[in-house]
């Protein structure tokens, strides 16, 4: 398996903050939320990272292109989630890195017309940087902020700019 990125002490600590707009809230109210952002913005596509995102989301009928799962929910195993897509991909990504399997499917889905749903074996958190990397500009990658709420990242050059700083710093962690 090789390992194209890997997680610095400096980026964890960096990463622990939002990467978009936080929609603070329970469930109910920040998918409401969300919706109506939506609804406002018209994204190119919707990503979902993480299992409870990934769930409520779809459950609120809400379109998504890309949902990352790993089957796992604040550390803890869970039975997988049962959402529909029209291709699904099991993959290999250990906590704390990106891999280059990981790096392949997230490109694969987003040159596809169809729902693709990732599941990963291991971590899925920072599978959130190739869905910005890699989404086309005007999408949105939604993932969930422990215990606070929903965090919104609205891809634009800008914010894959960001990014991109952040995974050279984790490749040349990935080299030593």
């Amino acid at each position: 398996m090789s390992i194209a990125y890997r997680l610095t002490a400096k980026l964890r600590r960096k990463l622990k903050k939002p990467l978009g707009e936080l929609i603070c809230g329970f469930y109910q109210e920040t998918v409401e939320k969300l919706k109506l952002l939506i609804e406002k913005e018209k994204p190119s596509c919707v990503v979902s990272v993480g299992d409870v995102v990934s769930k409520n989301l779809a459950d609120a009928q809400v379109r998504l292109k890309l949902m990352i799962v790993d089957n796992r929910v604040m550390r803890s195993n869970i039975e997988p989630i049962k959402v529909m897509a029209d291709e699904e991909k099991h993959i290999k990504n250990p906590p704390g890195t990106i891999t280059l399997e990981a790096l392949n499917a997230i490109k694969e889905a987003f040159k596809t017309d169809r729902t693709v749903k990732i599941v990963v074996e291991g971590e899925e958190d920072l599978l959130a940087l190739l869905a910005v990397q890699y989404a086309p500009e005007n999408s949105m990658i939604v993932y969930g902020q422990p215990r606070e709420g929903l965090v919104v990242i609205k891809v634009t050059k800008e914010k894959k700019a960001e990014v991109d700083k952040i995974l050279e710093e984790m490749q040349s962690a990935a080299k030593d």
